[in-house]
């Protein structure tokens, strides 16, 4: 945010109409010129969020009973493939029925307002791409060239790490959380009866997170050329994350079932080691004489 923040200060004060808009003079574009093409670029966003929701609104079996509902079967494909390696390694435990709970809804408008989450939710997603590119081609001409070089693929390397971690959100940490959580019994005389809210509710905050976690690298990459982080800085901590790193795995996998969270924990410390190359790459880059 910084990034982007400091980046706008300078499209404001340096970039100038271009293309057909570049007036005989050259002048530059006012700060409330810029501002009312911000504006622009946010309306398409937002027009683009919303038609997406609307369409993706219209199939709620597939949002229901295809995606959200599914991690809650016992034929979801992570517990088929975590069965078929229990039986190959000998661990039973690893063949697990998650559907020892029942879904209820306790509110009037709660089966409708979990609809509508959900398909804003997914259309968010979705639509991804398009708004980090909108946002792209927004900053792009306060950009140097140099910056414009440097930045090639962000779009795509920005959504496929936000995709990749929804994904292992889903497939991976969902699951698991479902089948510890669902089941867990204080005494057998307490049934477990999860409002849908509550159920909607965590599943896609924890794959939001997840998606903004695995944007670690991003992060780095920006944090590095701002001279704020070093290679140096994060291999003299990286004990320090993979404890970090073990306990956050914890908390999302509260189970005590060691795989599992060795499960979450080691794509995130891989996630990390990614951070530390890029971070080494960029400070080499800065390090170099120039020509």
């Amino acid at each position: 945010m910084q990034y982007f923040l400091f980046t706008f200060v300078r499209y404001t004060r340096k970039m100038k109409k271009h293309r057909s808009e570049i007036p005989k003079g050259g002048e530059e574009m006012t700060f409330w010129e810029h501002l009312d093409e911000l504006r622009g670029t946010l309306w398409r966003i937002i027009i683009v969020l919303i038609v997406t929701s609307i369409v993706l609104f219209s199939f709620k079996d597939v949002l229901f009973d295809d995606i959200l509902l599914a991690p809650k079967s016992k034929d979801f494909i992570t517990y088929r493939l975590l069965c078929r390696l229990g039986d190959l390694l000998s661990m039973p435990s690893l063949c697990i029925d998650p559907s020892a709970f029942q879904l209820i809804n306790i509110n009037l408008a709660g089966q409708f307002t979990s609809h509508m989450n959900i398909s804003l939710v997914a259309g968010l997603i979705i639509s991804l791409p398009y708004i980090i590119w909108e946002l792209w081609r927004f900053v792009k001409p306060g950009l140097t060239p140099a910056e414009i070089r440097g930045s090639r693929g962000a779009v795509t390397i920005v959504s496929l790490l936000f995709l990749t971690g929804v994904s292992f959100s889903y497939f991976v940490v969902a699951p698991l959380m479902i089948n510890f959580l669902g089941g867990y019994l204080v005494s057998s005389s307490v049934a477990n009866q999860i409002a849908l809210t509550s159920y909607v509710s965590t599943l896609t905050l924890m794959t939001l997170l997840m998606g903004l976690l695995f944007e670690l690298p991003v992060l780095i990459l920006f944090l590095t050329r701002m001279g704020i982080v070093n290679p140096g800085f994060l291999r003299k901590y990286r004990k320090h994350a993979a404890i970090l790193i073990l306990v956050l795995a914890g908390i999302i996998t509260p189970s005590p079932d060691v795989f599992s969270q060795l499960l979450v924990a080691t794509p995130l410390y891989l996630l990390f080691e990614v951070s530390v190359s890029v971070s080494a790459r960029i400070h080499k880059r800065q390090r170099e004489p120039a020509g």
